[in-house]
């Protein structure tokens, strides 16, 4: 069964920091393109991260200069390391894959509280 797991969740204050985890199970190329997205509560979904097969990286605006998203291949793991957070990082947060197609995580839950 191919999928995508998040971990590395929780809750944090203002100016901490968190690494998420995107971890891929079942076909390895899965998490060769990862993209890491963000949905705070009545707020649409927005592109955080990229890490592509190259190990090319793209940032949305918001979070450059604070995250970092790199891979280990042997591990067929993506991390997303977030420093100096802010009360508005929080949201879900979910990876997916470029390479296949509808293959999405469950999520992992960031809260920064001010």
């Amino acid at each position: 069964q191919v999928q995508l797991v998040e971990s590395g969740g929780g809750s944090v204050q203002a100016g901490g920091s968190l690494r998420l985890s995107c971890a891929g199970y079942g076909y390895a190329h899965c998490t060769y393109d990862i993209r890491w997205y963000r949905q705070a509560p009545g707020e649409e979904r927005e592109f955080v991260a990229r890490i592509d097969s190259d190990s090319s990286t793209t940032y949305a605006d918001s979070v450059k200069g604070r995250f970092t998203i790199s891979r280990d291949n042997a591990k067929n793991t993506v991390y997303l390391q977030m420093n100096s957070l802010k009360s508005e990082d929080t949201a879900m947060y979910t990876c997916t894959s470029g390479r296949c197609p509808g293959l999405w995580g469950q999520g992992t839950q960031v809260t920064v509280s001010s």
